[in-house]
């Protein structure tokens, strides 16, 4: 075990940096500057992936880029969940970004260069969060990430996208200048520093109400985790393009709420100091009721983007459950379903893209018989259904059979059932969705587009895409062990 000093982690935040500026040199140019953007992707990707062979063996990679003052510095270190959450906002960057160029030239887009660039710093952003080696350097990189997203969400510039890029950056601002920074200021008025440790910062810290109290400053400041009661600015980001729902819901900024959260129970509180004072079982509580009812609105949504993002709402606090159960198998259920919800709901997204680039079709009860004229497309959204609801062979299967093992571990039969009515529920909104695209009528609606229904046709930029992370689900689910190893070395 030992510290490597290393550029490496900081260059990985850089490349898609420099590819920014480069975006904007060539926005005349969308060859080229599509160029740029799918270049950068494979260079971070190569970057992080790089690095594995030191995590696996044990080591830590650290690199402190300026330090203010005793205890507040920017720096990066790279650690097994670290390298989880950077291997999977990298990797599927990669893919987002063919997708994105197919959807947007498809769908005609306007001010496209914009959009790659702030893409861009998007993914600067979530491997910035990944490899923070403090509070103070993740708050920076959180506070870039909502900046960057906000001109994302409000991408089509018509008053619906306008009020939901306001809601979101009101919604991420005001809880993270709030709850956030004051979390921050306890812990480190309490502890003199901010940075994480393998078994949490405030270990051998005696407990105190001060304590409880920052916990849920921490839980309720990230609200990209969207727990309940701040969920709500994720279904109102549901108006930008398909490829930005797919990047906020599955990829960078959901998952940096959640892996936030986890971050500050692992590595700040620490298992000991969460079971002192009884916080995991009162998180699990509070998220597994977010669960519920965010199943419930799912299956109330006639939108397939709605749908899909009531879904995330409830997937991400599984996430933060399995942390919260504080038991081994709980643990490592949740670490890994970071990755499982990522592909799968990626590839949801892309599906639902998909029927919108060839289709105009948003609503599900408009889907009759689509999966005919859409094999492919309906075929990956079948598959990462599957993940979502956690039948084998697909991705979601292994976190969910963890987190039921740890709810076994942690006693919490009531935990148990929440994970069993809540995979009833997924399955109540998913699969209706497939048994309408498979096993209905067609129905010709779409003369008020002055087209006919023979001209949907599904665009391979955009498909294979969908394809490539639809089988990636299903590998992760037969072969789990890079992110299990990974997640396995967390809690060790």
């Amino acid at each position: 075990m030992q510290t490597i000093i290393s550029i490496k982690p900081f260059l990985a935040v850089l490349a898609s940096t420099f590819a920014t500026i480069l975006i904007l040199i060539y926005w005349n140019r969308p060859n080229i500057r599509e160029f740029w953007s799918v270049l950068a992707g494979v260079i971070k990707f190569g970057i992080v992936i790089s690095m594995a062979p030191l995590v696996f063996s044990g080591n830590t990679i650290e690199y402190t880029l300026v330090t203010f003052y005793q205890g507040i510095d920017i720096k990066f270190r790279v650690d097994p969940f670290g390298l989880t959450f950077a291997t999977i906002s990298s990797f599927l960057w990669i893919f987002t970004t063919f997708y994105s160029i197919g959807y947007m030239r498809s769908t005609k887009e306007h001010a496209q260069t914009r959009y790659f660039a702030c893409f861009a710093i998007s993914l600067s952003s979530a491997v910035g969060i990944a490899f923070s080696a403090n509070l103070i350097t993740l708050f920076v990189f959180y506070e870039f990430l909502s900046i960057a997203t906000v001109p994302l969400v409000g991408h089509k510039e018509t008053p619906e996208a306008v009020a939901g890029a306001r809601k979101y950056f009101l919604y991420l601002f005001s809880t993270s200048k709030t709850l956030l920074l004051t979390g921050i200021f306890i812990i480190y008025a309490v502890t003199g520093s901010t940075d994480f440790n393998a078994h949490g910062l405030l270990k051998g810290t005696p407990e105190s109400t001060l304590l409880f109290v920052a916990f849920f400053c921490f839980l309720f400041g990230f609200a990209k985790g969207a727990v309940m009661p701040v969920h709500s600015w994720l279904p109102a980001a549901m108006v930008a393009p398909t490829p930005v729902s797919a990047l906020l819901h599955a990829v960078a900024v959901v998952k940096a709420g959640v892996f936030s959260i986890l971050r500050v129970i692992f590595h700040i509180y620490g298992v000991d100091m969460m079971s002192r004072l009884n916080l995991g079982i009162t998180t699990a509580y509070i998220v597994s009721f977010t669960i519920i009812m965010a199943s419930i609105y799912a299956l109330t949504r006639d939108n397939l983007k709605a749908r899909l993002a009531y879904s995330t709402v409830g997937q991400l606090s599984y996430i933060i459950l399995g942390a919260a159960l504080l038991t081994p198998s709980s643990m490592v259920g949740g670490i890994i379903h970071i990755a499982n919800h990522a592909f799968s709901k990626i590839t949801l997204f892309f599906c639902a893209g998909s029927i919108y680039v060839s289709s105009h079709k948003t609503e599900v009860s408009q889907l009759s018989g689509i999966g005919r004229k859409m094999p492919w497309t309906m075929a990956a959204f079948f598959i990462g259904s599957l993940s979502m609801i956690g039948i084998p062979p697909v991705a979601g299967f292994v976190s969910k059979w963890y987190l039921a093992i740890g709810s076994i571990e942690a006693k919490e039969l009531p935990i148990l059932l929440v994970l069993l009515v809540s995979s009833v529920l997924n399955a109540g909104y998913f699969l209706p969705v497939v048994y309408k695209a498979f096993f209905e009528e067609f129905k010709d609606d779409h003369h008020h587009h002055g087209e006919h229904h023979e001209e949907i046709r599904e665009v391979p930029f955009v498909v294979v895409p969908l394809v490539l992370t639809a089988i990636g689900s299903i590998i992760l689910g037969l072969y789990p062990d890079y992110f299990l190893t990974l997640a396995k070395e967390v809690i060790r």
